[in-house]
């Protein structure tokens, strides 16, 4: 059985969040606008993403966009950045794109690596499509698929 690997962006601030949701998104480790986190398709991860529909976006992600995340984006813990070198000391895996296939086929969690979950993204070149509207509606909230990938290019 595969499982799938989600890339969750938060796209609204904090101002008027009930704290349910709130508490919800802290969960996921969105505190913040544009913070992106990768979380494994399962039913727990469903029911938060749906209560938190309306401050974030989501979809799947494929490797090669997570291998750009990882080296652009990519922090360790203490603020420096991830390199080949890193990854080659740390892990038992020769490269960032080895290393992002483990990811995604979840052999090993950023945590394992000593790599912080949360990538902060600037915010997406010519801005989000709406922050109030789903995405199927031609907003940027909600659970946009494949799309996914095309919003984090643009945030890198």
């Amino acid at each position: 059985m595969v499982i799938k690997m989600l890339a969750v962006l938060r796209v609204r601030g904090t101002v008027g969040v009930k704290k349910d949701i709130a508490y919800t998104m802290d969960m996921l480790k969105l505190t913040r606008i544009n913070h992106a986190v990768l979380i494994n398709e399962n039913p727990s991860y469903k029911g938060m993403l749906l209560k938190s529909k309306d401050y974030i976006t989501w979809g799947e992600i494929d490797q090669e966009t997570l291998t750009q995340l990882i080296t652009k984006r990519g922090r360790v813990v203490g603020g420096e950045k991830i390199t080949d070198d890193y990854i080659k000391n740390n892990t038992e895996y020769s490269s960032i794109e080895e290393f992002s296939k483990a990811i995604l086929e979840s052999e090993i969690t950023f945590e394992d690596a000593n790599i912080k979950p949360v990538f902060r993204l600037h915010p997406p070149r010519k801005g989000y499509e709406g922050v109030r509207t789903a995405f199927q509606e031609g907003g940027s909230l909600g659970y946009r698929k494949e799309e996914i990938r095309a919003l984090i290019k643009k945030m890198v």
